[in-house]
């Protein structure tokens, strides 16, 4: 069944929980599709994903490139799933996808000082509750560490 895990992000920008999480997935041996809204985004992420740290970075691509279908984190701004990935990474209130019961988990990321992201990510927790998918709701302690709240 799939998961689907709402990240509500309140000290921390989205770059630095997005690049945590998907090196994480990567280490699991997952692949990967991460969606946007925007294709500015996309751009944006795609310099970051190579520039974040000296000693490395993560293995990706984007939808647009002739290869999208062997890269292991593909970033895009459609719903498909062009790498076969196992989990989708949902960003500036990109929409669940049509095929959600495909991936093994759905990550909802959204910015919990935006009204607007908590309420669309508030109606899509109802949705999945509603489809019968196992939705967990995370949020940082004090310290920063992530704990599952719901």
């Amino acid at each position: 069944m799939t998961e689907i895990l709402f990240y509500h992000l309140s000290r921390q920008p989205i770059e630095k929980v997005l690049l945590a999480l998907l090196e994480k997935s990567i280490e699991r041996g997952w692949r990967v599709v991460v969606q946007a809204s925007s294709d500015e985004r996309i751009e944006a992420l795609d310099a970051h994903l190579w520039t974040y740290r000296d000693d490395g970075f993560l293995p990706h691509g984007t939808a647009k490139e002739s290869e999208a279908a062997a890269q292991p984190i593909l970033l895009t701004t459609g719903d498909d799933n062009a790498n076969s990935a196992q989990v989708r990474f949902l960003i500036d209130g990109a929409p669940v996808p049509a095929d959600a019961a495909a991936y093994q988990r759905i990550v909802l990321l959204f910015d919990g000082e935006d009204q607007d992201a908590v309420a669309a990510a508030h109606e899509r927790w109802t949705e999945a509750k509603a489809k019968g998918f196992e939705a967990t709701y995370w949020q940082p302690d004090e310290q920063g560490r992530w704990v599952k709240k719901a």
